[in-house]
């Protein structure tokens, strides 16, 4: 699984840096997390495709997060695209989704389910879930869990062998969770396997000030995407604003026990994160600042 930083400006593009977008590569598909203007020549800099796209995670409507899906929307379906899109947010996401679609005389050629996904709601993705939570902002904001469902054990050939099992496609069916028999004799998979794994955990807040709710929902993630807005000098002027500093972050990343920080929404003032970095470190060690298509690599925990 990969991690890309699409986007890293809060409020408006500069030069260096573009507004909130970070996609995540897992297999085939790619997951976006909020889609400011500008993200579809973003994805054509970038190592990943917005053909590949499955599903648009949008935090919260103000434009730095949203007013890029128009556009990449057309680029799909102008590219050919033919299946749908699913564009999760806040309520009101359907109105929005509609209105920003139906401007111009385009008609999209592939259907765009959006649907909302309120706090506390959750969709199945198959092999990982992803949670929704409420965010401390100026506006209704949602921040967003991806985790991974628990994975079965190591699969132990030593164990198999001395059972007597076959290589072959019984080592898959006990791998997949299912006994097999062999001369009258049932192997359940708990005999060659061992105990579960979980899975990855990658955590998006979005637009947000500190609260204790973020703390457990991040609580061992192995990355944490997090508003660093602004540095400490400028935090309370942040916090004004619904943001966080870059400390209040890895506050937040300290007491849940995260593997990783990653900084991102910078105002534009920050032409250097110099302190945005460093005050961060001086709370928490292993933390980064996002710029404009860092990739993050996030291996399996074991």
């Amino acid at each position: 699984m990969q991690v890309v930083f699409l986007g890293t400006s809060g409020s408006w593009p500069t030069p260096k840096r573009n507004v909130s977008a970070v996609a995540i590569k897992r297999g085939p598909e790619v997951i976006l997390f909020d889609c400011g203007e500008g993200t579809q020549r973003q994805f054509m800099l970038s190592k990943l495709s917005f053909m590949q796209v499955s599903r648009v995670f949008v935090s919260h409507f103000h434009g730095d997060h949203f007013l890029g899906l128009p556009g990449m929307v057309q680029s799909m379906s102008m590219n050919g695209r033919e299946a749908p899109l699913e564009v999760y947010g806040p309520r009101g996401i359907e109105r929005l989704v509609g209105e920003l679609l139906s401007l111009g005389y385009f008609t999209p050629g592939f259907a765009v389910h959006a649907k909302e996904l309120p706090p506390g709601g959750e969709i199945d993705c198959g092999e990982y879930v992803v949670r929704a939570f409420e965010a401390v902002h100026t506006v209704p904001c949602v921040s967003f869990v991806l985790e991974e469902k628990t994975r079965p054990g190591r699969f132990s050939v030593d164990r198999a062998e001395a059972l007597g099992i076959p290589s072959g496609p019984l080592y898959r069916q006990l791998q997949a969770g299912e006994p097999v028999t062999i001369g009258g004799r049932t192997i359940r998979p708990e005999d060659v396997l061992g105990p579960p794994r979980r899975g990855r955990k990658i955590v998006y807040t979005g637009d947000t000030m500190p609260h204790e709710a973020l703390v457990e929902m991040a609580r061992r993630a192995d990355l944490l995407i997090h508003d660093a807005t602004s540095d400490a000098g400028l935090e309370e002027k942040a916090n004004r604003y619904g943001h966080s500093s870059s400390r209040q972050a890895a506050e937040t990343a300290k007491e849940a026990g995260v593997g990783l920080l990653v900084l991102t929404h910078l105002s534009p003032r920050y032409e250097d994160p110099t302190s945005i970095l460093g005050d961060a470190k001086k709370v928490f060690a292993n933390v980064r600042v996002a710029e404009d298509f860092l990739e993050v690599d996030v291996p399996y925990p074991e």
